[in-house]
């Protein structure tokens, strides 16, 4: 599995060059294996970076996947209302199927009651479960939170050994990314985390003004729409 660049060496504008940081998203919960195996027929047409499925499609996408391409997973999604032991299990679990990321959804209720240590110790689990050279990404689900509080979640997502932070599942009523968020994210980490954006981002300009906020991927389902919005190459 390739190295990330946390924060991208330059700007990211031409077709291949977003692609080549995207996450093509598959988390719809009626989706079947045939639309697994479209997806990843997809993501290889389009060249993105990786492909992200729910923890039982991760079987057939491993398969159906080609070498160049990553294989990530959510973990304790979309609520992330799980118990820590349920987490790891499940992060555990993931990697045995063959995912090579990890995107795991932080405990709202603890954030939103500012229980720091127990975000922590929950991070903590998951990171033993599925150590590196797996890659992590903590899913914050910024919309919901303060910005005191997406600062406190990016410190503790970081203290774990996270490799990156990401804005939302997708699947909140709150909202997904917004530029706010992931210019905070960013400033909050430094360079040396990743910021994933996802939930929302649909269009080119909502891409490329992710990126340019500080991302450094991006997870949609609206792949193709967004390329088909970028010059080439």
């Amino acid at each position: 599995m390739a190295s990330f660049d946390a924060v991208p060496s330059a700007p990211l504008r031409s077709r291949a060059d977003v692609a080549g940081v995207i996450d093509h998203t598959l988390l719809r919960p009626e989706a079947t294996a045939t639309d697994v195996q479209a997806a990843c027929r997809e993501a290889g047409a389009l060249g993105v970076l990786a492909v992200c499925v729910s923890p039982s499609m991760l079987p057939l996408a491993a398969a159906w996947l080609d070498d160049q391409l990553r294989t990530a997973c959510v973990i304790g999604f979309p609520s992330g209302a799980h118990h820590a032991e349920v987490k790891a299990a499940e992060a555990a679990q993931a990697r045995a199927d063959g995912a090579d990321e990890l995107d795991v959804v932080m405990n709202l209720g603890l954030a939103k009651s500012g229980q720091w240590g127990a975000v922590r110790a929950e991070l903590d689990a998951v990171r033993a479960a599925a150590p590196r050279p797996a890659l992590l990404k903590v899913i914050l689900e910024s919309a919901v939170l303060t910005d005191e509080e997406i600062i406190a979640a990016c410190r503790a997502a970081v203290e774990a050994g996270a490799d990156f932070v990401k804005t939302s599942t997708g699947f909140h009523p709150a909202g997904g990314a917004s530029v706010e968020a992931v210019r905070l994210m960013r400033a909050t980490v430094g360079p040396d985390v990743g910021v994933k954006a996802s939930g929302g981002i649909r269009t080119a300009g909502a891409a490329l003004a992710m990126l340019a906020a500080g991302a450094s991927r991006l997870g949609t389902s609206a792949t193709a729409t967004i390329l088909a919005g970028l010059d080439a190459p």
